[in-house]
Order: C-alpha cells, then structure tokens, then sequence
C-alpha cells in the first residue's frame, strides 16, 4: 500500500550514508546500519545507491528515502540528476526518492524528474537550499521538502543547521524535513520547535570517522598539552605580532613593525625585548615566519615579501635567547592548521590560502599538516604554470593589483584600486577580475592536485566582498568537477599564531 507523505511526523530518519571509500562502505555494512537504525527507533531511512537500497529493502521493513549520487563535469547537481536513476531506486524499492531541486545548471529539469517519480509510484523529495526553491517545489508538488542542501549550494558552510529555513518552509504547508549538520539530539529537537515535520541525521549516527574526529578534537583541546601556554610570534614582511596563546584563545599580544636586518644579532635580540615582560608565563615558543622553514632553519620564499639570510638558525638562535625550546613554521602553513583544528577547517581534508600582500598557502591531510622534504608544501602562491612566467603571488596578490595600477597610470595603492572598483572604475574592476581569474585558476589547480574537501581562503585581500565576489565569478567558469569549495577563513589574522600554539602543545 502506497504510503502517505505524512508517515514522517514527528519522526528521525537516519541517512545510512558512510564515508565513501572508508570502511564501512559495504553493502553489507549499510545494511547493517539500518537495521541499527531501525532497532533505534527511526522512522525511516535515506540511502544512497540502487543496488544499496534493494539491499536494504530485501533485509529491513523500514521505508527508504533513495538518492543516486553523481559527481557530474557540467552541473554541480549531485543528487538524483537523471531519470534513469529515478527509475533504478524506483525498481529497487524506494518508497521516496529524492532529487536536488535547487536552481542551478541540470542535465534534467526538476518537473521532469517529478513526473518519473510520479509514474513509478514514489513519493517525491526535493533537497533544497533555499525558500525560493522551497516555494517552487510545493508549487511543482512535491510531496516532501528537505532543507538538505543549504549552506552547500556555495560559500562558507556554516557549522550550524538552517533552522530558519525550516521554519519559513513549515509556513508554506506540507511535510518539511530538516536535514544538514543536525549533529546532536538537542539539534534535533531544535528543528522540530522549529516547525520540522521530520529530522534526518547522518554522520552524527552512520559516519564512525566523523563522529571519532568530533571527540577526537574535543579531547585535545581540553587535553594537559593544550592547557599549556605558549609564546608565539607571527613574522610578516611589514609586522611582526607576539602573542600568549593558550588553547585557541589570545591571552595578551603585541605588535611592531618587521624593521631591517631581520635575521640578524640585533633583530634577535628585539624580538627577546618584546616579550621580556612576560617572561615566567610560558616554557615552549613557537614562531610562525613568511618563507620557508626547513629543519629549523629559515629562508626567503620570495625575497620580495620578506629578505633573510638563507638557512638562518630561527629556531636555535631564538631558543638562546628565551631560554626555552622553539619550534617554526612556514606562516601559512600554521594558519592552515589553525584553520583546521579552529577555525573554517571543520577537521576536514583542507588547503588554507591567504591572499594579501603576496600568496601563502598550507595543507592538511588525513589530519597531518604537509610541510614537506624542503618545506614547501602549500607554496600556491610560487606556481608559475609556464618557463620563465611570472609566480602566481606577482599576478593575483596585493602587490598585483597595486603593479597593475600602476601600469594603467593610477597610483600604485591596492586599497585605492579596491576604493575605485566600488566606486565603479572600469579600470579598476578590470583589475580586480583578472587577478581573480589567475587565483582562480591556481586553486583549480591545486584541486586537482590533492582534491580536498575544502579550501579556506583568508588573507586581507582573499577576505575583501569585492574580491570574494570577483574570485566567485572566476570560478563560475571552472568546470564543475575542478572546482573547489570554497570557505572563508574564521580566524583571521590570529591564524597562525593560533595554529602554530597549537602545534607546538602537540609535539
């Protein structure tokens, strides 16, 4: 008997979803997942896959949601994008099925998909990001309106669910389901005050490597290690910042400008001057510096940015001077951790990239920071793509845009071409768009390199709306499967310091 839409109220749905190629990406294990689920208590299920579904319907009375997932070259649709999978999961045994319904580029209208739903006796899901969609799936009919796709159609992901979504689509009648970072119970219930008529979990339930890495990042940040203060100094090429850095938390800072000679005696023992007055307050330093830092010893990346000795002794030459054991890195690479234990990283296969006045970039992988054999990993802005051609920082950065003014007889100031383009110069928004289009084509490239679940851009410049508006266009015109996700960074530019306190309490 053909189920009513309404056999959801009040209900949990658990997506048995587990982490592709991990695993527990078996049928066997997704089966018995749901009958997991199912002795739990949940209403139904959501499953991903034909053959999946078929096996979880053969094994489990519990209704299925089914979805077919496609990574597709000319649309960013992923859910159920075409006929021949509504037909499959229909064959399977899917009581529902589920298809994006956002407005974006389809191989296959949404009406269409409906219809094939309709004609194979399914009920209809639309997966949704937003409360236009929303009202233009119920005016289509759709039997079922899913907030699952909010905050993943583009832009930060924010870490918490839309329950204001889930409200504005209760106002239009119907069944809502509430699906997306609902990741505890009192989320949950949450949703349901908020008008929900449903809750689908997934990862919170179904994906053990999640779920190890949220207790994971729990304990360590609670942990004896990271109780710990530590001294930590951010060396850029116009300032340099030190700060006490206890968890993620600044517990005092100070800045100064990075004056000549750096590296030398005398600069050293600068830095030492500007923080004598907390001396006593931490045993361990860590330093985030631009450039590179192999075996504890430093060198100009882009001597442009910032010129020092080659190989000069940071580490050891800093620790005679504190009297206690200092650790470096690369300063992008710091942020990138920092992003990625506190920040936009989410502890998720990450690049962090900060636009500013050059290009800085960091890698994390299956939890481990990349520094690499010479320190260099994450150097996205050193690419040049060609023999000969300029680095990617000297096309896309702060002292791009400032050199192309320049070159186009304006003055030579970046937050003045940035004045300009929101002032609606043609010149000036022509610079903005081709730099964008270089970075653009950078982070392209580096998806394609390592193929991360996200890049986190920050930096002065990355972080600008105009910019962010200009690289959101650029990347518009990647084909869908090179483009990255693109996040803001949270940290800002405590980032490193952040990151850096956090790598020198783990090591």
């Amino acid at each position: 008997m053909a189920l009513a839409p309404d056999f959801l109220d009040g209900g949990l749905i658990v997506s048995c979803q587990p982490v592709a190629g991990g695993p527990l990406d078996t049928v066997g294990s997704i089966v018995a997942l749901a009958l997991a689920a199912r002795d739990g208590g949940a209403r139904a299920l959501r499953i991903e896959g034909a053959v999946n579904v078929a096996a979880v319907t053969r094994a489990c009375d519990l209704p299925v949601i089914g979805i077919v997932k496609r990574d597709l070259e000319d649309s960013p649709v992923r859910i159920t994008p075409y006929l021949q999978d509504v037909a499959d999961l229909a064959a399977a045994g899917a009581a529902v099925i589920a298809v994006d319904a956002t407005d974006r580029p389809r191989p296959v209208r949404t009406a269409d998909l409906l219809a094939t739903i309709r004609a194979a006796g399914a009920l209809a899901m639309a997966d949704l990001a937003t409360l236009a969609e929303a009202e233009q799936a119920r005016r289509l009919g759709f039997d079922i309106i899913g907030t699952t796709l909010s905050g993943y159609t583009g832009g930060a992901i924010p870490p918490d669910p839309d329950l204001a979504l889930v409200t504005a689509c209760r106002g239009l009648g119907g069944v809502v389901v509430a699906e997306g970072r609902y990741n505890n119970p009192e989320s949950a219930a949450r949703a349901l005050r908020a008008g929900a008529s449903a809750v689908c979990v997934g990862s919170a339930i179904t994906r053990t490597e999640h779920v190890t890495g949220w207790f994971r990042s729990a304990i360590d940040r609670t942990s004896k290690g990271q109780r710990e203060t530590v001294l930590t100094f951010d060396i850029g090429g116009t300032k340099t910042l030190a700060a006490l850095v206890c968890n993620d938390k600044v517990l005092d800072r100070r800045i100064a400008t990075t004056t000549g000679n750096v590296g030398s005696a005398g600069w050293l023992d600068r830095l030492r001057d500007m923080v004598q007055m907390w001396e006593g307050r931490y045993h361990r330093v860590g330093v985030a510096a631009s450039g590179v830092i192999e075996d504890g010893h430093w060198s100009a990346l882009n001597p442009v940015t910032l010129d020092v000795p080659e190989r000069m002794p940071l580490q050891s030459a800093l620790a005679a001077r504190l009297g206690c054991p200092v650790l470096a890195l690369n300063d992008a690479q710091a942020a990138a951790w920092g992003e990625y234990r506190f920040g936009a990283g989410q502890n998720l296969d990450m690049a962090f990239v900060t636009v500013s006045s050059g290009i800085g970039g960091g890698i994390v992988l299956g939890g481990r920071l990349l520094q690499g054999a010479r320190g260099l990993a994450g150097s996205l802005g050193q690419i040049q793509g060609a023999p000969n051609a300029l680095r990617l920082e000297s096309r896309a950065s702060g002292f791009a845009i400032a050199a192309a003014a320049g070159l186009v007889g304006q003055a030579a100031d970046s937050r003045a071409v940035f004045a300009a383009a929101d002032g609606g110069a043609p010149w000036a928004g022509r610079i903005l768009t081709d730099m964008a289009r270089f970075l653009a084509s950078g982070l392209s490239d580096l998806q394609r390199l390592i193929d991360p679940d996200l890049i986190v851009v920050g930096g002065g410049v990355g972080m600008l709306a105009p910019f962010r508006t200009a690289l959101d266009l650029a990347l518009d015109e990647v084909t869908p499967r090179f483009r990255p996700k693109i996040v803001t960074a949270q940290l800002g530019a405590d980032a490193g310091i952040i990151g850096i306190a956090d790598h020198v309490a783990h090591s």
